[in-house]
């Protein structure tokens, strides 16, 4: 029996390599993700008057953690492996989320939009190339996280995050950390 070769239709392609990058970049920022939010309820947890955004942080934990499972799968299921710099990047997620809400809840909602904005630019570019690579269940799922990211991110901008002490300067060193994980995670 001879064996049938598909071929990718014009202007695709099929990069399993960067599709490769691409599960263990997002695997690592969701885990980020939810150990910024982990740190954060640490702190607001105990606090009777802080019950609100421990409760928002909570949701937006829950749905990190629904996407960090989904990466775990995929992880599995394509045979990817997981960046070396996951210690790193539980260190970093949990002393970002301690240390935003300890500044205060503008802070920590300050810190979830300079995040959410750099992810939801993140996935919306792989949205574009996996669709440009025939991947259209993958497409799908990561269309459907940038949604959830973009609702994290204006939850914060309602809640004030701009009106964060020294929002400028916390929100360009947060959203340089996240550019920098993405390109150390890709390939490490």
């Amino acid at each position: 029996m001879v064996e049938r070769r598909t071929i990718p239709r014009p202007g695709t392609r099929r990069d399993d390599e960067r599709v490769g990058e691409m599960i263990r970049v997002d695997h690592a920022g969701e885990y980020g993700a939810v150990a910024i939010y982990e740190g954060q309820r640490a702190v607001f947890s105990g606090i009777a008057s802080k019950a609100r955004i421990a409760s928002q942080l909570k949701s937006m934990e829950a749905e990190e953690q629904h996407h960090l499972d989904a990466f775990d799968q995929l992880l599995t299921d394509r045979k990817v492996r997981p960046t070396a710099l996951m210690p790193i990047w539980k260190l970093a997620g949990r002393a970002l989320g301690v240390t935003t809400a300890l500044m205060g809840e503008r802070a920590a909602h300050a810190c979830t939009e300079a995040v959410e904005s750099v992810i939801e630019t993140h996935y919306g570019d792989q949205v574009e190339e996996l669709t440009a690579m025939d991947e259209p269940d993958l497409a799908s799922q990561f269309a459907q996280f940038r949604e959830e990211e973009i609702a994290h991110r204006d939850l914060a901008v309602h809640e004030g995050a701009k009106d964060a002490p020294g929002y400028p300067i916390l929100s360009a060193l947060i959203r340089g950390g996240c550019r920098a994980a993405i390109r150390l995670s890709e390939k490490i």
